[in-house]
């Protein structure tokens, strides 16, 4: 179970994300648990995979926004290195950031 502590030691910005959600911290974790679900993260690993940097950058930048309002920090900085990378179309590999992000998220998910 994903608690308040445990997203804190996860390093999340919990006060950040709390203050975002009127600091309804039932609230909070539900949408801290419906963004593991997101399809953006599978939607971003295809489009990394068929090295299309469009559909990439829209896939990152989308979650980017969704871990940023929940301040789940841990996950957000490699998608944000990648939001920015991929919106100046640099040409590298992606594969330590995919890496770095699905590692964050299965270490978020064996908390539920």
């Amino acid at each position: 179970m994903i608690t308040i502590d445990g997203l804190r030691a996860f390093g999340a910005g919990v006060d950040e994300g709390l203050a975002r959600c009127m600091n309804n911290e039932a609230f909070y974790v539900r949408l801290v648990e419906k963004v593991l679900k997101d399809k953006g993260f599978d939607e971003l690993d295809a489009a990394v995979a068929a090295h299309d940097t469009d559909a990439a950058f829209e896939a990152a930048h989308k979650l980017k926004g969704v871990l940023a309002n929940l301040a789940l920090t841990p996950i957000c900085e490699p998608v944000t290195q990648m939001v920015e990378l991929l919106r100046s179309r640099t040409d590298t590999d992606y594969s330590q950031y995919m890496n770095r992000i699905k590692e964050k998220k299965a270490q978020l998910e064996g908390m539920l």
